[in-house]
């Protein structure tokens, strides 16, 4: 059988943009194989500069090439920021750099989604009675 010229491969992928660092993950559409990973720790040398746009959009591009070796020209994105009970519910400045540059890639972008977690009353929030006092 030829493979036709033009045959759309999809994957997933999952931004984490927190304030202390950015980490893209590229998964098949089940999301359980992975294909490429990259992170801001990984592009640059120190601590502070790994949430920035510049390492996020260098740990892309890693990942991107990664996947793109492996075949890939779609891509659905996820974005997650830290959220939960104690985390900010707003994404790190990695995300947008990060979407940016796997956009400037060439892969086609399909949905782009943000799956933070968002509590639902649950477990009390630390700091005490009166809360932190600043």
């Amino acid at each position: 059988m030829v493979k036709d010229k033009y045959t759309a491969r999809w994957a997933i992928a999952h931004i984490f943009a927190s304030f202390n660092n950015t980490i893209i993950h590229i998964t098949d559409v089940t999301g359980t194989e992975t294909l490429a990973k990259g992170s801001g720790g990984m592009v640059v040398k120190s601590d502070r500069m790994e949430s920035s746009p510049t390492a996020a959009m260098m740990a892309a591009k890693k990942a991107g090439e990664a996947a793109r070796d492996k075949g890939i020209t779609h891509i659905h994105i996820k974005v997650r920021a830290p959220g939960g009970h104690n985390g900010p519910n707003n994404p790190g400045p990695g995300a947008q750099a990060a979407i940016r540059a796997l956009s400037r890639m060439g892969f086609r972008i399909g949905v782009i989604e943000d799956v933070t977690p968002l509590p639902h009353g649950g477990c009390r929030k630390k700091g005490g009675k009166r809360g932190r006092r600043v």
